[in-house]
């Protein structure tokens, strides 16, 4: 767990010497990093940690150093390569999919198409795949230098890579809480690990 800090001597120093770098969940992201103006379902935002998550990430971007991110994370991921955000599902976008599950978070509750050919497919050798799902924003825009790799029964983009570097992947769903379980959740977590092991 690193220090939250915007210092970026600090932060360049941490860049460096890091083999990866994992951006987990946690608050939204605020929608000022993509030029929006919060609306009122927008829920609670930390400016330190993002400011912090964008000088970091660009640092990790400039190095091709190996980093995977979970919930917040692809969101982050999307806005600091210059897309956007729905700020609230339930508002800006309806469905009967459920992307805000009850306990157990472990269990899965929608499927997802995976992309054929894209760097998740070649790893799980699978077309569609059962995930968890707790968020209530998600991918609007795509950042134009992203590469979707799966895409949700109702149209939302829940994973992502970016194509020009060695591993800088985004994942929506939770492979925290089901790796013990769900042996994708392994394979994805262990693909990372083998890439920053690579940097060491």
């Amino acid at each position: 767990m690193l220090p939250l800090t915007s210092d970026k001597e600090n932060l360049q120093q941490i860049a460096e010497e890091m083999d990866g770098f994992l951006c987990t969940g946690g608050q939204d992201v605020s929608p000022r990093l993509y030029e929006q103006k919060p609306s009122e379902k927008c829920g609670l935002c930390c400016k330190e940690r993002d400011e912090m998550e964008t000088i970091l990430f660009r640092m990790v971007y400039k190095r091709d150093k190996p980093l995977l991110g979970i919930c917040r994370g692809i969101q982050l991921i999307n806005v600091a390569m210059g897309g956007t955000l729905y700020q609230d599902l339930p508002s800006e976008y309806p469905t009967d999919i459920e992307h805000h599950q009850s306990p157990p978070y472990n269990s899965p509750v929608h499927s997802v198409d995976i992309v054929e050919h894209s760097p998740l497919y070649e790893l799980l050798k699978a077309k569609t795949l059962k995930v968890n799902s707790y968020h209530h924003q998600a991918i609007h825009m795509l950042a134009p230098k992203a590469l979707a790799m799966a895409v949700s029964e109702d149209g939302l983009i829940e994973a992502v890579c970016i194509p020009e570097k060695k591993f800088i992947w985004g994942i929506q769903w939770h492979p925290e809480f089901s790796y013990q379980t769900d042996k994708n959740s392994r394979a994805i977590f262990s693909e990372f690990i083998r890439m920053a092991e690579n940097e060491g």
